[in-house]
């Protein structure tokens, strides 16, 4: 086996030595940079609503008097929530309803994994959301906190503003930081196996509630 291995790399070597540099080639940039769709126009929102439940998601629509409530209501009846420090206050508010524990993650002294398996659910902000695909991207920001925090609690809720969701996949990446931590989250953490029975939660929270406020 080695031997077979050395022939094939020999080969290799060989064949780029004699190859001489490789001019770049032009990268097409053809296709739509922007959807039909305005960014938060009612259409994107369906179409976004449209996609996240087909994933199995949980959505409410919102205006922004009702964040509260509609926050209040996603978290259900966790007991313990963690959250970003950059959460809009209103936010905040209904993670501290009904007795419910909040627990800061703060880059000075991180929660541990043990720590955050201990709490029930997350409550962040995002990026930007895709419409065309269901496609919510969280960077990392003050109201997202680290990418751990949407790991391991088994509640992620999400809340969106209607102005952060846009048609296609060009205008997101147009918005995104590539240096930065993306996550891209479509739905409820799920994977299958051979058979392709659904199996969720695997590689992290079993329940996506997303709020769009518009």
């Amino acid at each position: 086996m080695t031997g077979s291995r050395e022939a094939v790399l020999g080969r290799i070597r060989a064949a780029l030595a004699t190859a001489g540099p490789v001019a770049a080639q032009p990268v097409p940039r053809e296709y739509d940079r922007r959807g039909a769709l305005a960014p938060g126009s009612p259409e994107a929102i369906e179409l976004l609503v449209d996609r996240l439940i087909d994933y199995r998601a949980e959505v409410q629509v919102v205006a922004p008097a009702e964040v509260t409530a509609a926050v209040a209501r996603a978290l259900g009846d966790a007991a313990s929530v963690v959250v970003p420090r950059g959460l809009p206050d209103d936010v905040l508010a209904a993670c501290e309803q009904d007795g419910r524990q909040v627990v800061g993650d703060l880059s000075e002294i991180p929660l541990t994994a043990a720590q955050l398996d201990g709490i029930d659910a997350v409550v962040t902000g995002a990026r930007v959301a895709i419409a065309l695909s269901g496609t919510i991207v969280l960077d990392g920001g003050p109201d997202q906190g680290r990418r751990a925090i949407t790991l391991v609690p088994d509640l992620h809720v999400i809340v969106l503003r209607a102005d952060q969701v846009v048609q296609t996949v060009p205008e997101a990446i147009a918005l995104l930081d590539p240096t930065a931590p993306l996550t891209m989250i479509s739905g409820p953490s799920a994977t299958s196996d051979i058979e392709l029975q659904r199996v969720e939660g695997v590689h992290g929270p079993r329940t996506l509630r997303v709020v769009i406020v518009g």
